[in-house]
């Protein structure tokens, strides 16, 4: 196997525009290693400059003020007591090859500071890694400073996070510390392995709380301030919901605790954090983007998770404002002064992009295919606006983005899908685990928060009056709580959630519409199924489509039309049947599952209660 390799040079320079009190030097520093990782698994590691600047030793910084001319942001840390301060140029960008950023100091020993990293693969697989520091003294304790600090202590940090990184990328695990050290409470190592004991007495599966359990001792305290359950899935390669599940679990436990954040639309920062739905605002504002937005479930809130800080303290601090994993959606990122243009070769992945700028409105829309475009240029305009239509690129084409303004312009190269890792608040107030594990979370009085499309269902017992008078109301009545448990493990095992009983009744809400379907049908055979006097019949509807998210009865509960259109669904079941509307059966799943044959799906018209259209509906036998 190849050993990880340092190749280590430094050099000084003048610089002669510049005419500072030290003499006008700069200091150029160049550290290489060769390292056994690609770029592209590299990547996502080297470019959290948030934990690595933590790693290497960099003092947690302070936002000054709001964010200046394209994303520029005044900043401030404290050395040894001492205030540096700095205005931070927007980082640059090129996926997963390069990244780097300016800062200019407005107070402290040093002028001026750049930073380039550099990613170049290798034939063996690997890669070789290039680090560089550019750094202009203010004054002589500058002079002095700058050899110590970079040239000295921060260049064995610097070497010891690259290969970190190396070893993590090559397991392909979740981030551990570097010093292998955690930040235990008194006692939080014991309350650990007591809690991890008492879930999995509770029924929970052990290799998923040892993998818990063994991520809260050794992980890395910033990754464990934002634990993402689907994350943390993949890299164990076990069920995502299975997971999340645990994971709130070990939360009403007290081993974890979640928070909701709130992710702007565009870059896709978290811009609030609330402990608990009700501390939800359903209009946030982003200093970033400068722009205003409503908040949904869909996409724009995210659960997760960290350690109970009874058991162990997570590091919140910041140490980096803007790296290039503040925004992974972004594949690059130029600063391009006006009237340039710039050549980049970024690696993309298959998929929708959009070409913007951060000042002007709208943006080109490509796509990215094996069978695309080799090279284009990609221009910024203020006269023709953005080009009409869908560029189609090859995932390694060349690209010349092309300033034509007359202001400085910061190029945004971003992915249009938004991450599938993200645990989003429509998913997971949809999932019964959720619902009974944390039954008070609701929205605030009053407010109401899109949730994009979800399947709403609504169930019946048939002849449920008749029942009770053939056979008495004690029996009755408990083979009517026989049917809601019936119906609660059938939409659970399918990963919907039951949002209220109404007598017979039962309102039901799952993400997609094909486990909608399985989950009735399924409880509907077990129904009939079932040894009684009289056989129990279960009329059902569904219907999938927008909803909005609200509070009433003190619970989160779901309205609009197609909550109201999918309440009439219904009783046009025989109780042999499942009724679905139009959107549920053009669902592709559910296509799927009737070209199987197991189930056929019979057409008939009908005008619905309130609805002033004829709707086509399907009886799926």
């Amino acid at each position: 196997m190849l050993k990880t390799q340092s190749i280590n040079t430094m050099t000084t320079s003048a610089t002669p525009s510049s005419a500072v009190s030290s003499g006008g030097r700069t200091f150029h520093y160049r550290w290489q290693w060769r390292l056994q990782a690609s770029p592209q698994a590299l990547w996502p590691r080297v470019t959290d400059t948030n934990r690595f600047n933590r790693d290497t030793g960099v003092p947690s910084v302070e936002r000054r003020g709001t964010p200046m001319k394209n994303a520029r942001r005044p900043l401030r840390l404290f050395r040894l007591g001492v205030p540096v301060e700095w205005v931070e140029e927007p980082f640059e960008w090129v996926q997963p090859y390069r990244f780097g950023v300016v800062r200019r100091y407005t107070q402290g020993p040093v002028r001026m500071m750049r930073t380039l990293t550099q990613l170049e693969p290798q034939p063996d697989g690997g890669t070789l890694a290039t680090y560089e520091v550019w750094a202009t003294p203010r004054n002589l304790l500058g002079v002095i400073a700058i050899p110590i600090q970079i040239g000295v202590l921060s260049a064995r940090a610097f070497g010891a996070a690259f290969r970190h990184y190396d070893r993590e990328a090559l397991a392909e695990q979740p981030a551990l510390t570097v010093s292998g050290q955690a930040d235990f409470m008194p006692g939080g190592m014991e309350r650990l392995a007591l809690l991890c004991e008492q879930m999995t007495a509770l029924g929970g599966d052990p290799a998923i709380i040892e993998r818990l359990r063994e991520h809260i001792t050794h992980g890395d305290s910033l990754t464990l301030a934002r634990m993402r359950p689907y994350a943390l899935a993949d890299a164990w390669d076990m069920p995502r919901r299975a997971v999340l599940e645990h994971c709130l679990l070990a939360t009403r436990r007290g081993l974890l605790q979640f928070e909701w954040d709130v992710l702007c639309p565009l870059c896709r920062g978290a811009k609030q954090v609330a402990h608990g739905l009700n501390e939800l605002h359903q209009h946030v504002h982003c200093d970033m983007c400068n722009m205003d937005f409503e908040v949904n479930f869909e996409q724009a809130v995210e659960l997760t998770f960290h350690p109970n800080p009874s058991i162990r303290a997570v590091q919140q601090g910041e140490f980096c404002i803007a790296g290039p994993q503040t925004t992974p959606h972004i594949a690059a990122q130029q600063l391009i002064p006006a009237g340039e243009e710039r050549d980049i070769q970024p690696l993309l992945e298959a998929g929708r992009y959009r070409l913007r700028t951060l000042s002007l409105r709208g943006g080109e829309f490509l796509r990215v295919q094996d069978d695309g475009l080799t090279a284009a240029t990609l221009r910024a305009s203020t006269l023709d606006g953005w080009p009409q239509g869908e560029l189609v690129l090859q995932p390694a084409a060349e690209l010349r983005l092309k300033n034509s303004t007359d202001d400085e312009q910061l190029f945004i190269l971003e992915r249009l899908a938004w991450s599938d890792q993200s645990v989003t608040a429509a998913e997971v107030t949809a999932l019964q685990v959720f619902r009974d594990l944390f039954a008070t979370e609701a929205l605030r009085p009053g407010q109401q928060i899109s949730v994009g499309s979800l399947t709403i269902v609504f169930t019946d017992l048939r002849g449920s009056t008749q029942l009770y008078n053939t056979i008495g109301d004690a029996p009755a009545f408990g083979l009517v709580m026989t049917h809601f448990d019936v119906l609660r493990e059938a939409v659970m095992n399918e990963g919907g959630a039951i949002i209220k009983t109404i007598g017979d009744a039962v309102m039901a809400v799952f993400p997609r519409p094909a486990p909608a379907l399985r989950a009735m049908r399924r409880a509907q055979d077990e129904l009939i199924r079932m040894p009684v006097q009289q056989p129990i019949q279960l009329k059902v509807g569904l219907h999938y489509g927008a909803c909005i998210a609200v509070t009433l009865n003190e619970r989160l509960d779901y309205f609009g039309s197609t909550v109201n259109r999918a309440a009439r669904l219904e009783g046009f079941s025989s109780g042999m049947d499942v009724i679905v509307s139009q959107a549920v059966f053009d669902d592709p799943e559910v296509r799927a599952m009737l070209e199987q044959g197991e189930l056929q799906a019979e057409a008939f018209e009908t005008q619905l209660k309130g609805f002033a259209d004829q709707d086509l509906l399907w009886r799926v036998r």
